[in-house]
Parts: structure tokens; sequence; C-alpha cells
């Protein structure tokens, strides 16, 4: 349905499943669908929040069982990268993960993206889940960096995890330095409206930022599916369901970006710019 072409397209896939508590196994998921999506012509494949490990009952499961960085469930992703040859887009935790703010247990949420079997981006998770009664900032530490933006086969790829999308100035800030897509890596949990808030907030960081958006979250009796590929002007071009593993895949085509941006230039328009979002 979909090639690899020059690059004013690109073809993506978004992959919703339910992570299990073995990191062999979750490996072994992620390797089939980077098998399966290469089959279909993607150059990139986004994974759910929180790759490592999962249990449904324990929410502190994930931050517990995370591994470093140059552990075995990110070798494997590295590995799987380079035998696919495709760019891999999603959250681990890690331990032993340092900063200038001193020693702190905690681990690190870590968005990753992982091109030709190499870490191109590492992203530390801005907004941590301290909502809904859930309070992911006592096992897990803040990042304090603005999300980052990487190239992939020429366009500009900014990245957010899961919480961050309910904050509209993390998304504006990818937008205004380039972005042309938005990649949210989720595991979005279950509850009142949540779905709705969910389907909601990624649709209006696509239109308000005139940028594809690409949300995939972790599908399990906690966490909604859901997953979503979102036109510029919010647009749903392709979506999963809210019960079982499913990959979605679409082509992102810049002559359809540059239309909406030209029809609906609220980039341009902007009359007040926050210096700290550049």
């Amino acid at each position: 349905m979909m090639g690899k072409n020059a690059a004013d397209q690109l073809g993506v896939a978004v992959a919703q499943f339910t992570v299990a508590r073995e990191s062999e196994q979750n490996l072994e998921i992620i390797d089939g669908l980077a098998a399966d999506a290469t089959v279909q012509g993607a150059q990139l494949l986004v994974l759910p929040e929180g790759l490592i490990a999962r249990d449904g009952d324990d929410d502190a499961f994930a931050a517990a069982h995370a591994q470093p960085m140059d552990g075995a469930f990110v070798r494997g992703l590295r590995h799987i990268s380079a035998r696919c040859g495709i760019t891999l887009m999603g959250t681990v935790h890690i331990v032993g993960d340092s900063d200038d703010d001193g020693p702190d247990s905690r681990v690190s949420n870590m968005f990753l993206v992982i091109r030709d079997g190499e870490i191109a981006v590492s992203y530390r998770k801005l907004h941590l889940y301290d909502a809904f009664s859930a309070r992911e900032s006592d096992v897990v530490r803040p990042g304090s960096e603005l999300p980052p933006i990487v190239d992939i086969d020429g366009w500009k790829i900014g990245v957010m995890t899961c919480y961050d999308v309910r904050f509209p100035e993390t998304a504006r800030s990818l937008a205004v330095r380039g972005a042309e897509a938005i990649v949210v890596s989720a595991a979005w949990v279950r509850g009142p409206a949540k779905e709705y808030h969910w389907e909601l907030m990624t649709a209006a960081r696509a239109v308000e930022n005139t940028c594809y958006v690409l949300a995939c979250s972790e599908v399990s009796k906690r966490n909604i599916g859901c997953s979503r590929i979102i036109g510029p002007l919010g647009e749903v071009i392709a979506r999963a369901g809210n019960s079982s593993a499913e990959m979605i895949t679409a082509t992102l085509d810049r002559t359809a970006l540059v239309q909406a941006r030209r029809s609906l230039p609220v980039l341009k328009n902007r009359r007040f710019a926050d210096p700290q979002l550049r």
C-alpha cells in the first residue's frame, strides 16, 4: 500500500500491543512488528511507552524493571533496527542515567530513536503523570529539556511522551523549531473520558500546529490503545481499536503538508512568541 519514495513522502507504521512482563518476549514482538512494517514499506515504526516490561496491575512495574542504556533490551532494539533497516521510536525505562542534578534513585522514562542500529536521539520524559491519582514522579525523574527533532529520510520529526500531549506548548515548541510530524509514544490509562481526551488532544496538537501526529498507546486492560495517525488539518488517516494488538500504516506526504500550511498559516500568523519554546 505504500513504498519508499523520495523525501516528499515517508512510509510510517504505528504498532500498539500489550507489553509483557518479560523483556525477551517484548523484543520478539517488536522484531515481528518491524519485519511486518518493513514489508509494508514503512521507514519508521512507532511503538508504545515503557517497552521493557509491564504489569497491568502494578503501575510501578515498568520502572522496577529498568535497564541500563547499554543493557540487553536496548541492544536488542538496535539489532532489530539494523537487521530490518527501519527506524524505531518508543520509550524504555533506563537506570543509571545521570545529569547535573546530582544523585537520584529514580529511573528515567527515555524516548529513543534508533536508526540504522544506533541511538540517534534520546529524550527524557518532561511531564510526569502525576494526575488522576497516579504518581509517576515517585519512581521516575523528569527531564529538564524540551523534546528534540530528528531527521528521518528528509522529514523533521519531533517526539513527545504520553502526558506531554496535554501540554500544547510542548508540541508548539516542536512546530516552531521545524517539526513536520510529531510522534507520541504513550501508555494512556483507561478511565472516564480518557479515550475522548486522547482523541481530542492528539487531533488538536495536529491541527493547531499543522503537523502530522503519529500517536501510539499500549493496549491492555489498563491502557486504551486507540493509536492514531492524524493529518495536518486534524483528519484521522488511520486508527486502531481499544482492545487488541494492531498495526496501522500511512504515507506522510509533504505536498499535503505544504497545502495545509498554506491554507491555514497559523505558524506564520502567530503574533506572540515565547523565546523559551525555540
